[in-house]
């Protein structure tokens, strides 16, 4: 059963903690890397064998393959696919930013470039639940930024074929190539490159412990989105919410894992006690009950506070991946939210509308990062140049001013480069 914590009552630590994976995997995705670094493709064929019990002649996804896939998906879905990606493109477009000149003064020019990466990666995962949610939030503002190539990677099933659900959200995403190749191996892959998929610039996309330490680890070689740890969901509610729709917005997020967090601040100790009741009798009715049972029983809570500011407060200092503002007049509490991942406003906006069809990223900051870092947009796939432009009088006239600044910080080279040329 969930805990009910009175704020102010119970230690800080109680009502801040977060559920901490411990999956000691580092050596195991080193080794991975390693080998495929070394041994390319005859490694990701070993590694496919073994780890997803499919046996095959090639990685790429044939366009036979993505036309068969699509004619497989119930044209309902297909649909309702192309009616998220259209939302999804329509909030994405807005994000797009514009390089700049200024010319201010005679002889000087300043400006900056706003250039896509070349190939952007996107990594989506295979197992026990496909997400073409995934394959639509990363690789639509990819594409909107102007990526050359966007390449997927995602493990095949035992008889070496992919979901048809991902590959018909990848047809409609509009990507360029798609590979069968899951897990830390798919992640060196392109990060370094082999025979068959070509190195990218930057790595986005959800994935298990092994994925994430593989992130970590090509860092550097690759840009990566982020080190995304547990799903979390935080619902601040007052007193005449609903306690069936509080409850089922936490289990939203408690059916993802056993280690997800799902929090409820509210208001109101009587809806505490209430939503508590209704997530043990909702609970049962999941496909994934054992999984949402053991996320709310050992990381989810209820925190009662004294009013809806202080519960605010509470929220920006757990700043959750999602927020729910469940209270009447949500647009009044807006300028007090500094750190969430993703805000859904009021009572009609279940978070389950920003996983798969209102326009927003759902590749989110989580365990606290919201306090520094943002949602995946168009901007994680640009990178911005400089440039300067002097004319020889413009230099003239601030040639011994740099001069002055190098010489205090001791570069005598860099204060001759600039007064030589005034010298002559």
């Amino acid at each position: 059963m969930i805990k009910i914590l009175k704020y102010g009552e119970v230690e800080n630590k109680d009502i801040f903690a977060r559920a901490v994976p411990e999956f000691d995997v580092e050596d195991i995705v080193a080794d991975i890397i390693y080998n495929v670094r070394k041994n390319g493709d005859k490694a990701l064929f070993e590694y496919c064998e073994k780890f997803d019990k499919a046996k095959l002649s090639s990685l790429l996804v044939t366009k036979e393959e993505i036309e068969e896939a699509v004619s497989l998906v119930e044209p309902k879905f297909l649909e309702i696919l192309k009616k998220a990606a259209a939302n999804i493109r329509k909030f994405h477009e807005k994000q797009v930013r514009n390089s700049f000149i200024i010319n201010d003064e005679n002889g000087i020019v300043t400006g900056q470039k706003v250039i896509p990466v070349d190939r952007a990666g996107l990594y989506v995962p295979g197992g026990t639940a496909a997400y073409p949610s995934t394959v639509l939030m990363d690789s639509i503002p990819a594409k909107i930024a102007g990526c050359k190539e966007v390449v997927m990677v995602t493990p095949p099933n035992s008889e070496g074929k992919v979901n048809p659900v991902i590959l018909a959200a990848a047809y409609i995403a509009g990507v360029d190539k798609i590979f069968k190749v899951g897990g830390a191996q798919a992640i060196a892959a392109l990060a370094y490159g082999t025979e068959s998929i070509p190195k990218v610039d930057k790595i986005v996309g959800p994935g298990n412990a092994f994925v994430a330490e593989a992130k970590k680890q090509v860092y550097g070689i690759v840009s990566i989105d982020m080190i995304a740890g547990p799903s979390e969901i935080l619902i601040v509610a007052d007193s005449t919410c609903n306690p069936k729709y509080v409850a089922a917005d936490l289990l939203s997020q408690a059916e993802h894992d056993k280690l997800a967090s799902a929090v409820l601040v509210t208001d109101s100790y009587e809806l505490a006690t209430k939503v508590s009741k209704e997530l043990e009798i909702q609970i049962p009715m999941l496909k994934r009950a054992e999984i949402a049972r053991a996320s709310i029983d050992n990381n989810g809570k209820i925190i009662v506070a004294e009013n809806l500011e202080i519960a605010i407060e509470i929220s920006n200092e757990i700043a959750p991946e999602h927020l729910e503002l469940c209270v009447d007049n949500p647009f009044d509490y807006l300028d007090a939210i500094r750190h969430a991942g993703s805000i859904f406003m009021g009572k009609n906006c279940p978070e389950a509308l920003g996983d798969y069809f209102a326009g927003p990223n759902h590749t989110l900051p989580t365990s606290g990062t919201a306090k520094f870092s943002s949602p995946l947009s168009v901007d994680d796939f640009v990178k911005k140049t400089q440039y300067t432009y002097y004319t020889k009088d413009a230099l003239k006239k601030v040639a011994k001013d740099v001069g002055f600044f190098a010489e205090k910080e001791g570069l005598t080279a860099h204060a001759k480069s600039a007064v030589i040329r005034i010298e002559e």
